[in-house]
């Protein structure tokens, strides 16, 4: 990107936010990989004048179990600064008197635990990995299927992401499969969903004209990003594909090799 567009970034943007796997680390065994130049490239930025927030669409883990992973790999990160799928559906569900079925990894059940969770009203899906087996969705088409007005909540809507070993289908290939199934639109708590996004612009205190979104998934962070009014810059790391560049619907703000380099090309104009 040239260097007169990142200086109009650095001006008018007065914080940032981050995607995580994908851009800070690879996900895999044990606690996962960080990208080279990552951790550091959150220390500057949080050594800057520029707010900062992390937002995730992970659905394997609680906040602080996902957080703790992060602080392992060397990321100054905490709770408080990241927002993921799942306290935002267990407030939805709360509001609206609803009892989910829940389909969703094992370690992401603590985050329900004050949900009541009997004769489910609706269904919650997330990223469940091995449990998306035939007999877990089925379960989950059955309670669907039952419903008068079936309803559909879903963690996101990826395709796939990136893992040590490869690619990884993702959440939006079985919520897919079930809005299908029933015929009913699944409503997606997480990105690319405006008002996601919106709840960590408020958090920020901030405008979405100030602010810049960095992620590896060119439609829901970047292009999630784009429809709230925000900047969106992919990094060329996580589940970037080259043909992104040339999608026929959304395109980059701006396309950089890792978080490292636009954190850089960020601060440089700052000065």
């Amino acid at each position: 990107m040239a260097d007169s567009v990142w200086s109009n970034y650095a001006r008018s943007s007065k914080g940032v936010i981050l995607d995580m796997c994908g851009v800070l680390y690879d996900s895999g065994e044990g606690d996962g990989v960080a990208i080279p130049g990552s951790v550091e490239a959150v220390k500057k930025l949080k050594a800057s004048d520029l707010k900062l927030r992390f937002c995730t669409n992970e659905t394997q883990a609680s906040r602080e179990k996902f957080v703790a992973k992060l602080q392992r790999l060397g990321f100054d990160i905490s709770v408080a600064e990241v927002f993921s799928p799942a306290p935002a559906a267990v407030a939805v569900l709360r509001k609206r008197g609803l009892r989910p079925h829940l389909l969703v990894y094992d370690g992401l059940l603590p985050e329900f635990d004050s949900v009541d969770k009997s004769d489910p009203n609706c269904v919650v899906i997330g990223d469940a990995a091995k449990k998306f087996s035939y007999e877990n969705l089925n379960e989950a088409f059955r309670v669907l299927i039952g419903l008068e007005k079936p309803l559909l909540f879903s963690l996101g809507k990826g395709k796939y992401y990136k893992e040590t070993d490869g690619l990884k289908l993702d959440v939006g290939v079985y919520m897919k499969a079930l809005e299908y199934a029933c015929d009913v639109e699944a409503e997606v708590i997480g990105k690319p969903s405006a008002q996601f996004f919106q709840s960590v612009l408020d958090d920020m205190g901030l405008q979405s004209h100030e602010v810049v979104m960095i992620g590896d998934d060119l439609v829901n962070d970047v292009g999630g990003a784009q429809q709230c009014g925000m900047k969106g810059v992919q990094v060329r790391t996580g589940k970037y594909r080259p043909r992104d560049e040339s999608h026929p619907t959304v395109t980059a703000d701006g396309m950089v090799d890792n978080l490292a380099q636009a954190v850089d090309m960020i601060l440089s104009q700052r000065r």
